[in-house]
Formats: structure tokens, C-alpha cells, sequence
């Protein structure tokens, strides 16, 4: 969901979501970002799915597609994790290798074909080539963006140069912050967007550390992966598929109310567990499908529309 990309777009947003995320304390572009960062609003709010609908009252009415809105899309993303926070230092559990696994999996997944229907002007597909994962940076250093955009790029971009990595000349670079914070009062369990690392253009999204958190599990009772990894693992294939089928500034693919196709079937799950190329298996939500929605094939999102799928 976007927050603010155009007066129109501002106008049709429900006021009840408006209420959690003033309540979160929006993450914004800070008006004095750092030398070299220059970070966008955030969009694709993950909201707890016990307010989600309360929230997103819009969604039951607004039935149909999304539609294009001129902006660029990612055909392929070259993903990076990085873990930030103080507790990361001394972490053994399944994170760090888990979420590995997940981006790794992911490329060339039916569940990345989910999004290979939508194209760009020049006709490119999301999603349509495997894509890079470069593994994961871990700075113990305290995490303490508060969930501000500008900020959270700021210590991606201070990750990315202790780190060594490269940034995709192509513009498509998915850089995720792994928070090891609790979020708290915050109105959403995780976020994507859009800026610049020294002029060269990059996606990144924002995760707060779930351990514990019922408003953002997804209830993976398969016992494969801790609580913490299961809702990381959801909430990331929401931002992902977003990021490649709607990257912020400007806006690609979005509905009439402004939901992108993560939004549409958020915490909408056709499977049990969907396994991804490699082999590994997770529970996540599925993602919106023109295609399917058109044709009755999908799956029921939360309010009845049936357009979501999850490629296994």
C-alpha cells in the first residue's frame, strides 16, 4: 500500500489505516538525509492481520485488477540481507541462514512467476529472470532507525561499504534490513522502498524483529523453521514481490485503491507450505494475479476477491 505517491492516491487512503500508522509513527524521508542517501517514502506496509481488515475497509469494495502506471519494474533483483543490531553479534539461531535459503530459493520459483505478468512499456516481465542472492552482512552495531526510511538506508549504505558490496548497475539492487528491534507500537511488520546509495539507484525494505509477535505470524505450524525465521519468511515474499512489480518512484502496478499485488493478498494463503526451486518449503501468502482474477482461478484474498496465488 503507498502512503503517498500522488494527491489522488493520498485522498483514497482509509482513515482507519491512516490511525495505525500515525499511531507507528510513519517511516518517512527525514528532511536532512546523510551525505550520499537519498531515500523515498515507504510503501507495502505489512499490517498485523488482526487489524488488517479493519484497516483496509477499501480493499472490500475495490474489486478488479491492478492496472500500470508508467513506472519501471524489476525483470530480475540482485538481493542482499543485512542484520543490524546489537543482539545479531551473538545470534546462533536460524536466521541468518534461513532467510539465505529463501532468496536463494525463491529465484526462478513459481512462486517469483506469480509476478511475471506484469510488464513495463518496453515489454519486460517482473520477474522473469532468476534472480542474485550475495548472502548476508552482520553489524552488531544498535539498530536504531525507528523505522525512518532515510534512516534505514543510511545504515544499509554504512553496511554496504564495511561489507564490500557491489550495487547493481542496473538499478536492481534489494537490499533488506533485518532489524533485531521489536516493533513495538508500530502499526506494520515490515516495508519496502526506493532512494539512492551515491547517486546509484537501489530497493530496500525494513523488518522488525517478529520473535513473538502475533500480529505478524503467519502460523506455520510445520515445525521447518523457528517462529521468528516463519514470519520473516512471509512478510519478505510480501516486500519482494512488491518491490519487483511496483518498485517505489515511480509506481508500476497498483489498483484503484492504491493496493499493490502484496497488499491484495496479504495474509491470504492457498497452501500449507509452497515449495520454492531449491527445494525448501515455506508458508507464505500469495501474491495478486491479474490473470488469475480474470480468468476465476485464483484463490479468495480476505475479502472474497479470488485472485491470489502462491505458484505451489
Amino acid at each position: 500500500m503507498h502512503v503517498a505517491r500522488a494527491s489522488v492516491r493520498k485522498a483514497i487512503l482509509p482513515l482507519a489505516m491512516l490511525a495505525v500508522l500515525s499511531a507507528a509513527a510513519v517511516p518517512i524521508a527525514s528532511a536532512a538525509p546523510p551525505v550520499g542517501v537519498t531515500a523515498g517514502p515507504a510503501f507495502g506496509f505489512v499490517l498485523p492481520h488482526g487489524v488488517a481488515n479493519a484497516a483496509r475497509p477499501h480493499l472490500a469494495r475495490v474489486v478488479g485488477n491492478m492496472t500500470y502506471h508508467k513506472g519501471k519494474i524489476l525483470s530480475t533483483a540482485v538481493t542482499k540481507n543485512f542484520f543490524r543490531g546489537t543482539s545479531w553479534g551473538s545470534y546462533s539461531g536460524d536466521k541468518l541462514t534461513g532467510l539465505d535459503t529463501w532468496y536463494t530459493g525463491f529465484s526462478g520459483s513459481a512462486y517469483e512467476n506469480t509476478v511475471s505478468e506484469y510488464t513495463d512499456s518496453t515489454g519486460a516481465h517482473a520477474g522473469s529472470l532468476p534472480t542474485t542472492h550475495q548472502g548476508h552482512y552482520v553489524d552488531p552495531t544498535a539498530e536504531t532507525s525507528k523505522g525512518s526510511t532515510s534512516a534505514v538506508l543510511a545504515e544499509i549504505a554504512a553496511m554496504v561499504t564495511a561489507s564490500g558490496t557491489v550495487i547493481d548497475a542496473n538499478g536492481n539492487s534489494y537490499f533488506a534490513l533485518y532489524s533485531d528491534q521489536k516493533r513495538g507500537s508500530a502499526g506494520y511488520c515490515a516495508w519496502h522502498s526506493a532512494g539512492t546509495i551515491n547517486g546509484k539507484a537501489v530497493q530496500f525494505a525494513f523488518f522488525w524483529n517478529l520473535d513473538g509477535d502475533a500480529g505478524c505470524d503467519p502460523g506455520d505450524t510445520s515445525g521447518l523453521h523457528s517462529q521468528g525465521l516463519a514470519a520473516l519468511a512471509n512478510v519478505t515474499g510480501h516486500e519482494l514481490a512488491e518491490a519487483m512489480s511496483d518498485p517505489a518512484n515511480p509506481g508500476a502496478w497498483y489498483d484503484a485503491a492504491g493496493a499493490e499485488n502484496g497488499d491484495k493478498c496479504a495474509w491470504s494463503f492457498g497452501a500449507p507450505l509452497v515449495t520454492f526451486a531449491n527445494g525448501s518449503q515455506w508458508k507464505v501468502q500469495g501474491e495478486w494475479s491479474n490473470k488469475a482474477f480474470t480468468a476465476g482461478t485464483g484463490y479468495a484474498n480476505r475479502s472474497g476477491q479470488k485472485g491470489c496465488l502462491a505458484g505451489s
